[in-house]
């Protein structure tokens, strides 16, 4: 009896029109591996991260990206042990100083004419400084400023400048002299780095009747 596959004496029988249908299939695991190992290599480059606003979760391919053991720094940006920085939502600033009496501090004699406030209505943050009356931005971005400066029973016409690093960026007049109170007003939105500093400067007049009533207020519209 023949062997299978075998034709007369041993020799070993060939299938017309097969040829390699014999051969044993190739080593398919290997091929497999590198093929995931390229995909790996090209996912980066191919779906890149789409980072979003700061108040949005990082999207991957529909996919939410959850950091975990993350700790809020002081400007509000949240890094974890992954060495991702991501800025919280929550990091809200604003405030609003008033002047409630009319009694004129020694400090505006003084060469800088910086107009104090006594009196503090929000400082979400505590970047407002009472005691100087400087607002220091504590990161970068778009802030909104208003000022409303009141002179009291004094002709005199007044100028007010918002100073920015100790450069005017907008000023308010006030010159009627048939009124017992009048105010300079004005408001700004201002693009600020990080430390710059923001207050108020007399440039011109004197508010020796005071300036009671007086407000100046910003917040962060939206961080950079």
């Amino acid at each position: 009896m023949l062997a299978p596959g075998r034709g007369p004496g041993g020799s070993p029988m060939s299938m017309p029109g097969r040829r390699g249908a014999l051969r044993e299939p190739a080593d398919c695991g290997s091929g497999l591996g590198a093929a995931l190992a390229l995909l790996l290599l090209l996912l980066p480059a191919c779906c890149p991260v789409r980072a979003q606003n700061d108040t949005e979760p990082i999207v991957l391919e529909g996919k939410c990206l959850v950091v975990c053991d993350s700790s809020p720094s002081a400007d509000g940006a949240v890094t974890s042990s992954l060495g991702i920085s991501v800025r919280s939502g929550s990091a809200k600033v604003a405030f609003s100083a008033t002047r409630s009496t009319n009694h004129e501090p020694s400090e505006m004699s003084n060469r800088t004419m910086t107009i104090y406030f006594d009196q503090v209505l929000v400082n979400i943050g505590n970047h407002f400084d009472l005691a100087s009356s400087i607002f220091v931005a504590p990161r970068k971005g778009i802030y909104s400023f208003s000022f409303h400066v009141v002179k009291v029973y004094n002709r005199q016409t007044i100028q007010v400048s918002l100073m920015q690093n100790g450069y005017p960026v907008i000023s308010a007049f006030a010159g009627d002299q048939d009124v017992t109170r009048e105010a300079a007003s004005n408001g700004v939105l201002l693009l600020m780095e990080r430390e710059d500093k923001v207050h108020l400067k007399l440039e011109r007049g004197n508010l020796m009747g005071g300036w009671k009533y007086s407000t100046f207020s910003g917040f962060l519209v939206f961080p950079l």
